[in-house]
């Protein structure tokens, strides 16, 4: 039986806009524009309607200027406020990490969009193109927070009682006890910070909520954030049906499987739709009572619509860099720009560092003798 969580009400849109800490009167994004499937064909309409929704937004469009240039003249509000960064080398979506930083070091879209953000000339950058490399260039151009052994993605994902930030959905392959702590340390960071929860709880996911099962370092993160002084509210092991439950707040992973997790929440999402416009187009009461009930319909396409819930954000670096599928059209691509908005404006880089360096003192205190014979 997977733990209950408390009935709240919660969203990271209210809370996050509410809650705003920046107070610069203008942000500005680096967006590479080369990267994903198509490039600046998506990357920059995504930007436009950006422009539209945001007026303190200017942006950096870090890529080719000839295939840039005439696309930001359709859009007279972003040709306002965009520059453009001229380059012509880019990351292929199927280039190996290493073979990315040797090629593209100080000169392909993506890393020039990353250094923008080390610089201070961009206070986000935004990313459809290859994971690996981008987080192999974000390491290597931003590094990691005091404390943190290796960055995670995490995701906002949509539940049954609101959202749920899950982590790591697919930075690196395995994770140890110590790592899974500092990911928990993190994600409840950035459940604070966007969702605007004061005591997130967080859940290590697992084969079963019993805590004899799972692998070893499953269960050993699972007793350090139980027997430690963490101010986290740590509820045990959840399991994969306790993610879209909204069981926890948080859900903790590696990233193999929490990459799996993902894809196959896409994949089912887009199954259930397929069935219910099949099956509504059977016969023709089924189409009239599709027709009646298309208010109902349309809300729950919008919810369970990818697009809206894109961005994966890279935590544990000195600077927010966020991911996009690299698929995505133009909505799920401002999307990703509305996230890296959210995480620069409730300064969730200054809260994981604070967070970690908690962390970091409170693991290191030795037990006390009385502790110790307990």
């Amino acid at each position: 039986m997977s733990p209950e969580a408390p009935a709240r009400t919660r969203g990271r849109l209210g809370a996050s806009i509410g809650k705003a800490l920046t107070t610069k009167k203008h942000l500005t994004i680096a967006l590479d524009a080369m990267g994903g499937d198509t490039g600046p064909e998506v990357v920059i309409p995504g930007a436009a309607l950006c422009a539209e929704r945001h007026p303190e937004i200017r942006f950096l469009l870090v890529g080719d200027r000839s295939r840039i240039a005439p696309l930001v003249e359709r859009y007279p509000k972003l040709k306002q406020r965009a520059e453009i960064l001229h380059t012509e080398v880019f990351v292929t979506m199927d280039a190996k990490p290493s073979q990315a930083l040797r090629q593209g070091r100080g000169k392909s879209s993506m890393w020039l969009a990353i250094d923008a953000v080390r610089t201070g000339a961009a206070d986000a950058a935004v990313s459809a193109g290859n994971t690996g490399a981008l987080m192999a260039m974000a390491r290597f151009v931003l590094k990691t927070l005091p404390g943190i052994s290796r960055p995670a993605i995490a995701a906002m994902w949509p539940t049954m009682r609101s959202e749920s930030v899950v982590l790591d959905v697919g930075a690196t392959i395995g994770a140890d006890a110590s790592q899974l702590v500092e990911f928990a340390v993190m994600g409840e960071a950035m459940a604070r910070a966007l969702m605007g929860v004061e005591k997130p709880t967080v859940g290590l996911l697992n084969v079963g909520v019993e805590e004899i099962k799972g692998q070893e370092q499953v269960k050993e993160a699972g007793r350090i954030l139980r027997d430690s002084k963490l101010p986290i509210e740590y509820a045990g092991f959840v399991e994969g049906d306790d993610i879209g439950k909204g069981t926890v707040d948080v859900v903790v992973t590696e990233g193999f499987t929490g990459n799996i997790a993902l894809k196959a929440s896409e994949g089912t999402a887009k199954q259930l739709s397929t069935y219910l416009r099949l099956c509504l187009q059977r016969t023709l009461l089924s189409r009239v009572g599709a027709f009646l009930a298309q208010g109902a319909f349309k809300a729950l396409k919008d919810r369970m619509d990818p697009r809206k819930h894109n961005g994966g954000v890279f935590v544990g670096l000195n600077g927010v860099v966020v991911k996009s599928h690299g698929g995505t059209d133009a909505l799920g691509f401002a999307t990703a720009i509305d996230m890296a908005l959210e995480i620069v404006r409730n300064d969730l880089v200054s809260k994981i560092k604070t967070d970690v360096e908690l962390m970091t003192g409170l693991l290191k205190q030795p037990e006390s003798p009385v502790e110790a014979s307990l």
